[in-house]
């Protein structure tokens, strides 16, 4: 199913199917937000039925296999002969022509020759009409399944499907024998979702553990993943402000953001901690001069990822729908992340730093 949304339901009837699948339509176009609603077809295909007559057939002296064999000569046709051209050969087939076989009446009037001469029409030896049979029968796990599917626009998926179950456990009973699953793209995105559920945070503690490592400071490593939340905030209000949803692409470029914001991170702490460890610098001083010498490569390297984003995030072709909840969150996510970087990370240091130096014991005189 390539829908956004779509509701399996599954059952035995394919007339109950049918029914059923036509409530869950009709309630999946009263919530918000639908586009493109449909159920798919089950039944509508015409064909002409032979229904025989064996008391017929009887009295004129004719078997089941006399008349199928004339209605698949005149309907389907049969190969007669062959004409030979070198080394190839193709079948003559005779059959009737299309206005002498499209319609019940065309039918019946073809004749059957019986064994003692008589020549009877099929209208006489059956019973011929026009019937609606299924179109296609779809199967899915063993059992037969319908499909209504509808696109979700202007809103995010999650809450429309929440929605849209209320309203069908209230309006569309399911007879015992028949239930109903949700797929789509929507299935495939709470897969994805429970994976970045586990993945999401297992990065986030292996990029605290490299960073402690790195440091050798927790408090320093906790510093630099305040970037994260700072980021996330700025990602969520630049998707808010042009209108657009949390969806699969929106989350992967959340992970993107967090990279950046922890690399200038790194890029600001390694600064400030080279002027303390190297140059014996105050707390304020090594603060202010490490902000002030880490400027440029911060406003790089935000400048330079939100640029690369910057035609995805206008895009509006093939793929746009995709393109532009991701670079929207890196984007707005940077500019929040930066000043992060730029002014709050600075200051939050000097005063963690200047208030664990007043909580260390004085150094004895020499």
């Amino acid at each position: 199913v390539k829908a956004d949304v779509a509701v399996k339901i599954f059952g035995p009837d394919a007339a109950v199917l049918e029914r059923l699948g036509a409530g869950v339509l009709r309630v999946l176009e009263q919530v918000a937000g639908h586009a493109d609603a449909q159920v798919e077809v089950l039944s509508g295909a015409a064909q002409i039925e032979i229904r025989l007559d064996r008391d017929a057939l009887a009295r004129h002296g004719l078997h089941v296999n006399d008349v199928q064999e004339v209605v698949e000569t005149a309907v389907g046709g049969r190969a007669v002969t062959e004409v030979l051209d070198g080394a190839r050969r193709f079948p003559v087939v005779v059959r009737l022509p299309a206005a002498a076989r499209d319609s019940p009446e065309a039918i019946g009037a073809l004749v059957v020759a019986a064994p003692g001469g008589a020549r009877v029409p099929l209208s006489r030896l059956a019973e011929v009409r026009s019937a609606a049979t299924p179109e296609a029968v779809n199967h899915e796990n063993g059992e037969r399944r319908l499909v209504v599917q509808t696109n979700v626009r202007g809103r995010d998926v999650g809450s429309f499907v929440a929605e849209a179950q209320r309203r069908l456990a209230a309006a569309v009973p399911l007879p015992a024998g028949y239930y109903l699953t949700w797929g789509g793209q929507f299935e495939n995105q709470q897969r994805a979702t429970a994976r970045l559920a586990i993945v999401v945070p297992l990065s986030l503690v292996i990029i605290f553990v490299l960073l402690v490592a790195t440091f050798g400071r927790v408090r320093w490593a906790l510093l630099i993943l305040a970037n994260v939340p700072f980021a996330a905030v700025g990602g969520v209000a630049a998707l808010w402000l042009r209108g657009l949803t949390l969806n699969l692409s929106a989350s992967v470029g959340f992970i993107a953001l967090f990279g950046v914001a922890v690399l200038n991170g790194v890029v600001m702490i390694a600064a400030i901690r080279g002027l303390r460890d190297d140059d014996g610098l105050a707390v304020d001083e090594a603060t202010l001069q490490g902000a002030a010498s880490r400027l440029r490569p911060v406003l790089m390297t935000a400048l330079v990822a939100a640029l690369g984003f910057m035609p995805m995030a206008l895009s509006r072709g093939a793929g746009s729908e995709v393109q532009r909840p991701l670079a929207t969150v890196v984007i707005g996510g940077i500019v929040t992340s930066t000043l992060l970087t730029l002014i709050v990370l600075p200051t939050l240091f000097g005063m963690m730093e200047a208030w664990v130096e007043r909580r260390l014991p004085p150094r004895p005189a020499v």
